[in-house]
C-alpha cells in the first residue's frame, strides 16, 4: 500500500516515519521547500526521541519520501492523511484555512478512488464538509472515501504512542474505507491493539473530549495542591491516596504551574468554541481553561516570598519547554512566569537541553546558560519550571556554592523538601 501524508509538523512528520516503519511506502508532502529540502537529507525540523533515526533508517530503504509536488503524490497513493497545522484563533476556534487548501490540492489531484483521513484536529463537522468540498473541487468524477483519525501523541514519547497506542480511533460508516484503514494497522493487531470504529463525529469529538479530561485532571489536582499550600499538607499524599482509586488513575495527578503545548490549551478552547456554536454550556472546561491561566499566576508569589523584591535580582531559570523531552514552546509556562520577573524587574539566566534556540521566539531580554550550573552560578535563586531528568540529580553541594542565596523555587516538586531544608536551602514547592 502507498500512502501520501500532507503536511511535515509534529504529527505528519511521526505518522510518515512510523508507517514507513511498518512497511508502507510513504510520501510525505509540504510547501515548505526548505523544510523539505532538509528533511530529504535527514535534517529532523523538531525534536523528538528516535524520530530522527527511524526517518533516517526509512529513507536509506526507499519506503520514505519527502516532496512537495501534491498532485504527484495523491495520484500514486490509496490513503491520504491531512496532518497539516489547525493553529487557534483569537476567538479559541481552529484555523482551518490550511486544512481547506490541502483539501483543494487533493480534489484537484484525484484519479481514481482514493481514502482521505483527517488526522489534524478539526472541529465536529469537518468530515461532512471535507465529503462535500472534495465532491464539490473534482476535476475529475471519482469515488472516494472518508474517515477521521485522531492521533493522540504525546510529545517526547510520540514513537512509543504510535507503534504501542491505547487503541486506534478510525470515524466513518463506509466499510470499504473501514477495511483499507484497518489492513493499514494491521501490525497492530499482533500487540492487540484495540480498534474502534466510530462515526466521523464521534471521532472527531474523542480527541476533544480526551484532551479536555486530560487537562481537567491536571487542573484539578493544581487546585487541590493549592489547598494544600493553604492548609499545610502535602500534595504528594493527597495524589498518591487519589490515585490508587482505579476509578480515577494515577496519572496526571502532578501538580505543576500549569498546562501548556500545542494541545490542551488549543483543544480546551476549541471544545468551547464548538458546544457554544451548537449551544451547549461546557461550564467544566470553561472553569478549566481559566484556572490553568490563574495556576501560572500562583507561582509568581511564591517566588516573591522566597526572593523578595526581584528588582535588581538574578533567577536561575532551568528548563523552558513546556514539558520535558521537547523543544516546544507553545503556550510553556515558563514564558509568563519569566516575563512576570523581567517585568518586576529581575534578570533571568536559563538553561534548557534543547529548547533554547526555540525560546528565543517567545522571550526577550532574557541570557542563555551553557549548562545547568551556568545558569546557577551568581543567581539570587534558582528557579525549576521544567522537570527535564537531568535537573532531578543535581550535586546540591555545588549548586548552594554557586548560588549568592541558597534559595529554590521548585515548580515541579522533583526535590523533596525536607532533604532540601536538611541541606541548607530555603525551599518551596507546590502544594508541599
Amino acid at each position: 500500500m502507498h500512502i501520501a501524508v500532507i503536511g511535515t509538523g509534529y504529527v505528519g512528520l511521526v505518522t510518515g516515519a512510523c508507517f514507513a516503519e511498518f512497511g508502507v511506502e510513504v510520501t510525505c508532502v509540504d510547501v515548505d521547500t526548505v523544510k523539505i529540502e532538509n528533511l530529504q537529507k535527514g535534517i529532523i525540523p523538531i525534536y523528538e526521541p528516535g524520530l530522527e533515526q527511524i526517518v533516517e533508517k526509512n529513507i536509506k530503504a526507499g519506503r520514505l519520501h519527502f516532496t512537495t509536488d501534491i498532485k504527484a503524490s495523491v495520484e500514486q497513493a490509496l490513503v491520504l492523511f491531512l496532518a497539516v497545522g489547525t493553529p487557534p484563533k483569537e476567538d479559541g476556534s481552529p484555523d482551518m484555512s490550511f486544512f481547506r487548501q490541502a483539501a483543494k490540492s487533493i480534489a484537484e489531484s484525484m484519479n481514481g478512488y482514493k481514502v482521505l483521513v483527517t488526522k489534524s484536529t478539526v472541529p465536529v463537522g469537518t468530515g461532512k464538509w471535507l465529503r462535500s468540498f472534495v465532491a464539490e473541487n473534482l476535476t475529475s468524477k471519482t469515488n472516494f472515501g472518508v474517515a477521521s483519525n485522531p492521533e493522540f501523541l504525546r510529545e517526547g514519547a510520540a514513537i512509543g504512542d504510535f507503534m504501542r497506542p491505547d487503541r486506534v480511533i478510525i470515524g466513518s460508516n463506509e466499510e470499504d474505507t473501514i477495511a483499507i484503514l484497518k489492513d493499514l494497522y494491521r501490525p497492530l493487531y499482533l500487540i492487540e491493539t484495540p480498534i474502534v470504529i466510530t462515526s466521523l463525529e464521534a471521532a472527531e469529538l474523542i480527541k476533544y473530549a480526551a484532551n479536555a479530561f486530560l487537562a481537567t485532571k491536571i487542573t484539578f489536582i493544581n487546585e487541590v495542591a493549592n489547598l494544600c499550600d493553604a492548609i499545610g499538607c502535602d500534595v504528594h499524599d493527597v495524589a498518591r491516596g487519589m490515585g490508587m482509586d482505579n476509578r480515577i488513575g494515577r496519572k496526571f495527578l502532578h501538580p505543576g504551574p500549569g498546562y501548556g503545548g500545542s494541545c490542551f490549551p488549543k483543544d480546551t478552547r476549541a471544545l468551547s468554541t464548538v458546544a457554544d456554536q451548537f449551544g451547549v454550556e461546557t461550564r467544566i472546561v470553561d472553569a478549566v481553561i481559566e484556572a490553568n491561566e490563574r495556576q501560572r499566576e500562583t507561582m509568581m508569589p511564591k517566588i516573591l516570598k522566597l526572593v523578595g523584591d526581584l528588582e535588581g535580582k538574578r533567577i536561575g531559570v532551568l528548563g523552558l519547554s513546556f514539558k520535558p523531552e521537547t523543544d516546544d514552546m507553545r503556550e510553556s509556562p515558563a514564558i509568563d512566569i519569566i516575563n512576570a520577573i523581567v517585568k518586576l524587574g529581575g534578570t533571568v539566566r536559563a538553561f534548557d537541553p534543547v529548547a533554547m534556540n526555540e525560546a528565543k521566539h517567545y522571550l526577550n531580554g532574557i541570557e542563555y546558560a551553557t549548562d545547568e550550573y551556568d545558569a546557577i552560578d551568581g543567581a539570587d535563586a534558582l528557579l525549576i519550571i521544567t522537570e527535564w531528568n537531568q535537573f532531578r540529580s543535581l550535586d546540591m553541594e555545588k549548586v548552594k556554592r554557586l548560588l549568592k542565596s541558597p534559595k529554590i523555587a521548585d515548580l515541579r516538586n522533583i526535590y523533596e523538601p525536607n532533604d532540601m531544608r536538611e541541606l541548607g536551602f530555603e525551599y518551596v514547592g507546590v502544594g508541599r
